[in-house]
């Protein structure tokens, strides 16, 4: 089902994903961000549910296909690093940052902090392009709005 999506991120300069792509790639992102601490948790699906139904304009039970979906994707796909490549070709930059808000919301959704999170975060927002300071301040922003 994802052979395709995967090996446009496999390729060594990954061609820009389409629409569908994009979404199914930037949910995923969420769902390896939720998975990183070993602890699935139920509000972390939850919030992601709630985060891509909003992106997307999408009712819940299309938000839920959709998580499901990227869940298996996930479960598939390459390495972190290939994995945001492809979506910062995808995104601008602009996006990109509500794309580090949206995982900083998910990582901060069942109220605690974990290390390996934090982790894959920081490497998220390099490989996505986004400053140190940019994801800072958006980490700040997801507080306040928690």
């Amino acid at each position: 089902m994802f052979k395709d999506l995967l090996n446009k991120l496999l390729q060594p300069i990954p061609s820009a994903l389409d629409p569908q792509d994009a979404r199914l790639a930037l949910t995923a992102l969420l769902v390896r961000i939720a998975r990183s601490d070993h602890n699935y948790a139920d509000v972390e699906q939850d919030r992601i549910d709630r985060i891509i139904a909003a992106r997307y304009g999408l009712d819940m039970g299309g938000a839920i296909i959709l998580r499901e979906q990227a869940e298996a994707m996930e479960a598939e796909a390459p390495d972190t690093v290939r994995f945001t490549r492809a979506i910062k070709e995808a995104v601008a930059y602009e996006d990109r940052i509500a794309v580090i808000e949206a995982l900083w919301q998910v990582v901060l959704a069942d109220g605690e902090r974990d290390d390996s999170e934090d982790a894959i975060l920081r490497l998220s927002a390099n490989l996505l392009g986004v400053s140190d300071v940019d994801s800072a301040q958006a980490r700040q922003r997801m507080e306040r709005a928690l």
